[in-house]
This record gives C-alpha cells, structure tokens and sequence, in this order.
C-alpha cells in the first residue's frame, strides 16, 4: 500500500491586502505554519509520499525565509517530495525553486513534458510536470502511462472539465485514456474527489482561506493506493476558517447573530450580512459586541424598513398613488438588492413631498 498525502495551493506570502498590515504579517506567518503541519501530518501517518500540485508560493516575489523555510522541511521527511509548479510559480530560472539548493528526497519538475520518475521501492512511478509560465494549455491531451508495473501517479497544476481555461485545461476523455491510478492536481480552491474510469482524480482545495470567497475549513488529502483501489480522507491543518453568515434581524439582533455562528467561529475571519425587515440595526453597538469574537469582522446591513414606511398606501393623494407604484415594484421583485432600491427611492420622494430632511442614499 502506497501512504500519499496530497497538498496545493498553499500560496505563501499572500498580501493580504485587505487586512490591516500587522494583521497582514501574522497571516503570512499563519502560512508558514501550515508548512510544518502538514509535515507533521505526512510523518504521522507515515506517508511514503507528499505530492505538492503547484502554487505553493503565491509569486515569484517570495521572503527568502519562506523558501528557504519550505525547503528546510520538506528536507526533513521520510517522504519522497514531489512539486508541480503552478500559475502562480511557475518554474523558471528567476523562480524561487531555481534560486534554492533542494534535499535529494525532493523532485522539482521544471518542463511542460510531462517527466516519469520510477521508485522500484514502492513499485510505483510518479508522473509530473511544470507551468514554465502564468498560463498553460492542455498538458495531458496525449499523455498515456508508459506500460511501468505497479502504481502510476501523476501531479501537476490544473483544471478539470474546463476546455476554456487558460491553466492546462484537463478532459474526462484524457483522464480516462491516461492509465493513471491516482491524478494530483492543485488550482481549484475547493476540494474535489472523483473517479474517472480507472483514475482517482483529487484536488485537495487550497490549504487556507483567504478570502470570502474560500469559506469553511481548508487543508490537504491524505490518500492510500493499493492494486488499483484508493481511499481519501480530507485532512484538516487547522487554518483559521473564513466565513459568511446570512443573519435575519428578528427580535433580539445580538441573540440572532450568536444563534447563526459556527461552534469555532471564534478568531475567525467572518462576515456577517443582516437581512429581514426591521428598524435600523446600530451596527456601531453590534459590532462593539461581536468583534472581540473574531480575528477580523464585517458587518453588512440589507435590512429593509418595517412596513410603516407604506402607512399612507391608501391615500387619495399624490403621495398614495407615489406609495402605490413603488410598492407594487416592491412586492413584484423578489431580489432584495432591488427592494432595497425601491425603499431609498420611497424614502427619498416621502421626505421631499413632506419637506423633510433627504436621506442620504
């Protein structure tokens, strides 16, 4: 049985650029610990290999200290390590790979060709191949294993089932014409399992979430291959989560909030988006609240006025026929950016019919 922890996308030195910049350096330095995470994983489960599918600095302008960090670990398993440069570091002579001297138990591939390593120990050959630029196009169109007994791997940077893509653009009609065993790919920022014909096709997501748009808990796959058969199980290397909640201002907003929250929210990176009907939240209060909670929160308010706002509805007025029109565009749309729209439009006209103060909009 082959023991193979597979990892991508950890892109080291983000910038974090909407972070404050103290904020910033510690999440670069949260990064770095995943480093030694997932060597700790790959060690206690004592992985024979530790499959590395591009991206793992997030460009070629690393801090010296990263790479050299990344090295220096990767020195330190018993694993044999195996890095596909991706978009983000691509291999080149200027590229932080180039610029480092790397441990004999980790391969670098550096060419578009795809390149097979044969590792008789493990009666196993692993396949692999480099972006050499930010762009890259189908790099598997034609491949096919080269007849080698034993498991075949391969892994390198890439999209599954995406023709139009720009970061080698891998079909299901490859996959399944390949005869790989297992397919490490990195690039995607969501974990992805599945088997195609005889392949084991996994992208492990990103190792840490950067953003709302990478929510939830992150991390790497620890896999087993034996005669063909594989088993995955997602690892979790303890990123701290991103996450987006949808709270309805009902009754006691703080409670509501509390309510909505994950179990480990706290420390987390969270954005909280209040929604429903009810006088105007004091977001100033609520966050006063709440912050102490979190590493980093955003508070977004899409409440929409109770309906005392349509109180002269039936007025036989200008300004009834004026609620009349806006309300039947409030209650025909149901997306409630647009019924946001309506509101301010309503407010705005109430007050200039009534010779009050305009909203601000």
């Amino acid at each position: 049985m082959i023991r193979i922890l597979h990892a991508a996308d950890l892109h080291l030195d983000s910038p974090f650029a909407a972070l404050e910049p103290e904020q910033a350096a510690q999440r670069r330095e949260e990064q770095r610990q995943l480093v030694r995470r997932l060597a700790e994983e790959c060690e206690s489960r004592d992985c024979q290999l530790l499959l590395l599918a591009g991206d793992l600095f997030d460009s070629d302008r690393v801090y010296g200290e990263t790479a050299e960090l990344l090295r220096d670990v990767l020195g330190q398993l018993r694993a044999r390590v195996f890095i596909a440069p991706g978009n983000h570091d691509p291999w080149s002579p200027a590229s932080p790979y180039a610029r480092l001297s790397w441990p004999e138990n980790v391969h670098i591939f550096r060419s578009r060709t795809v390149e097979a390593l044969r590792l008789e120990e493990l009666n196993a050959t692993v396949y692999g191949a480099a972006f050499t630029d930010s762009h890259e196009t189908a790099l598997l169109e034609a491949f096919r294993t080269d007849g080698q007994p034993g498991a075949k791997i391969l892994v390198i940077h890439g999209e599954l089932d995406n023709p139009a893509s720009l970061y080698n653009p891998i079909s299901e009609q490859a996959v399944a014409a390949s005869g790989l065993d297992y397919l490490a790919l990195g690039h995607v920022h969501r974990q992805q399992i599945r088997r195609i014909g005889g392949t084991t096709v996994v992208n492990p997501g990103c190792a840490m979430g950067r953003g709302f748009d990478e929510t939830g808990h992150k991390g790497a796959v620890y896999a087993e291959l034996e005669e063909g058969e594989c088993r995955t199980v997602p690892v979790d290397l303890g990123a701290r989560p991103y996450y987006s909640l949808s709270v309805r201002a009902e009754g006691d907003l703080l409670s509501a909030v509390e309510a909505a929250l994950p179990e480990d929210s706290r420390q987390a990176v969270c954005r909280i988006t209040l929604k429903g009907s009810c006088p105007t939240p004091d977001l100033v209060a609520l966050r006063s609240a709440l912050a102490p909670r979190f590493y980093a929160l955003e508070l977004i308010d899409e409440t929409l006025p109770p309906l005392e706002l349509w109180r002269d509805l039936e007025e036989d007025s200008l300004k009834g026929e004026f609620l009349r029109q806006l309300k039947a565009c409030y209650d025909g749309d149901p997306d409630e950016s647009a019924r946001r729209l309506v509101v301010h439009a309503a407010e705005l006209g109430l007050a200039l019919m009534e010779g009050r103060e305009v909203p601000e909009l």
